[in-house]
């Protein structure tokens, strides 16, 4: 009796054991599972300065632009963690893509936009900021663009840590800003650029929004009020998905195939306009098909607009690539190039593997971070459906092409987000006038003033939240960058 009891004893003890090392695995599972991004992003970084290393082979400067790849490898991944929310945050908000399929898409597109169509935008990023001579000697030069870099990455990675969408444009170019004033004065910096830069910020949220609106507008007025909803939308989603692939084919003529032809502004527009029309025709009996047995309702209006938003969201990330992958290698090209030449004051030739370091960045990024801010941006400013979310998608890649098409290095984020404001306020002022007319029937009992203000449809809180965040920006990136460029001359003896 006395054995078993010892036996008893003896398993009990063995299964309370077990049980610790179980819970030790589970708890050893779950505490590595949030080091899985960092450590595979860590990866990358050590990957992109081997690469850099690799392509320059021994050289007196290698360690730098090793050092620099590193900065810029970082800063694509921030990139991809908190800009691409805004492309695939509507499509995935409005339950059209899963958060799988919106990565997917992402990061092919992201690349092949980078890769096909970033170099305008990354010249203007690196020489267009700083004047010329407003720095003499390219050492100086090389540690305002590494203290640029290192800034901007350290500030957007800690605005994605707190679940802000903020630009990395304003980040990228405030420490541009502060590392060109503390190496040489105010007079170094190309103010009038700096002046084009500062509007464009002003005027892309608000393009973004009252296009997004007007397309929302469209909408409803030619589909959702129509008796007759289905046929409406057999006549215009059509037209709609023709409007987004010219756009598309006209950016990519003009961007993409310069390098191979010469293609003029007149032809690009003919081209863009040849593909819409045929985008038209060939979607006509598509969307025909989809409305077979569809009711008139506005909720089946949903799946025709899903195959336009999928096309706009990946439209949006090819602009988005295209556009914002200058805040990575824009500072790198330039470094690279003052490095092996001494030249930083024209046209910098961006190397191949500069680009690729950008543009995988910023699809690693999107993979490991990019979720969190995805959901805030799809679902938490306000309520998203396909439709409204095709109408932020359409709007929002329409105006990052006309800025990337110009050379302006706009924010992705303010034109995303500003398109999402825009369906949402819009949203409010056609249900408050709705609600008006229906108020003049006097048979409708009527809504206190209390009562309607809780209908806002667009969270005031990310509005202040949002607008803090950006204003916040380009003087924290200045400050955190001329910051470090005193101390990277400290360190290496500088004056």
């Amino acid at each position: 009796m006395a054995q078993n009891d010892h036996e008893s004893r003896h398993l009990e003890t063995l299964d309370r054991d077990l049980g610790r090392f179980s819970n030790l695995e589970m708890a050893a599972s779950y505490v590595s599972r949030p080091l899985v991004g960092p450590g595979i992003a860590f990866v990358f970084i050590i990957l992109a300065g081997l690469v850099a290393a690799l392509s320059l082979g021994q050289t007196s400067n290698t360690l730098i632009v090793v050092i620099a790849a590193t900065f810029g490898a970082y800063m694509a991944l921030n990139i991809g963690a908190n800009d691409v929310a805004n492309n695939m945050g509507p499509a995935v908000g409005a339950n059209a893509l899963t958060m799988g399929g919106a990565i997917v898409i992402a990061a092919i597109f992201e690349s092949a936009g980078a890769l096909i169509a970033g170099s305008d935008v990354v010249s203007t990023i690196s020489k267009g900021i700083i004047t010329p001579g407003g720095i003499a000697e390219s050492d100086v030069f090389i540690w305002a663009m590494m203290a640029a870099l290192l800034s901007s990455a350290l500030w957007v990675n800690l605005a994605t840590w707190i679940g802000a969408p903020v630009s990395t444009t304003h980040s990228v170019v405030g420490g541009v800003v502060g590392a060109g004033i503390a190496a040489a004065g105010f007079g170094a910096i190309n103010w009038g650029m700096m002046g084009a830069i500062a509007a464009s910020w002003v005027i892309s949220p608000v393009l973004g929004g009252v296009s997004a609106a007007g397309f929302l507008w469209f909408i409803k007025a030619r589909i959702i009020y129509q008796p007759d909803k289905i046929a409406a939308a057999r006549k215009w989603v059509p037209v709609l998905v023709g409007i987004m692939s010219g756009a598309f084919a006209a950016y990519l003529a003009l961007k993409g195939l310069k390098n191979l032809i010469d293609v003029s502004l007149g032809m690009a527009v003919l081209l863009g306009l040849g593909l819409g029309i045929a985008t038209w025709l060939v979607m006509i009996p598509v969307v025909r098909r989809q409305s077979e047995g569809l009711e008139n309702r506005n909720k089946s209006l949903k799946v025709l607009f899903a195959i336009p938003l999928v096309v706009s969201a990946a439209l949006l990330s090819f602009a988005h690539g295209a556009n914002d992958v200058a805040n990575a290698v824009g500072p790198l090209a330039a470094i690279v190039q003052a490095s092996q030449t001494g030249d930083f004051t024209h046209d910098v030739s961006i190397p191949v593997w500069v680009m690729l370091i950008g543009a995988f960045g910023i699809s690693f990024g999107l993979f490991l971070f990019g979720p969190k801010l995805i959901r805030m941006v799809g679902s938490q400013i306000t309520k998203l459906n396909p439709m409204r979310a095709f109408c932020v998608a359409l709007s929002a890649a329409l105006t990052v092409i006309v800025a990337s098409w110009l050379g302006l290095p706009v924010s992705s984020t303010h034109i995303a987000v500003g398109a999402i404001f825009g369906v949402g306020f819009f949203r409010e002022w056609d249900a408050e006038r709705r609600l008006r007319l229906s108020q003049d029937d006097e048979d409708r009992p009527r809504i206190p003033p209390e009562e309607r203000r809780r209908r806002k449809l667009v969270r005031r809180s990310h509005v202040m939240t949002i607008a803090t965040a950006w204003v916040v920006t380009v003087p924290a990136a200045a400050i955190l960058s001329a910051l470090i460029f005193l101390a990277i001359q400290m360190a290496t003896g500088g004056a």
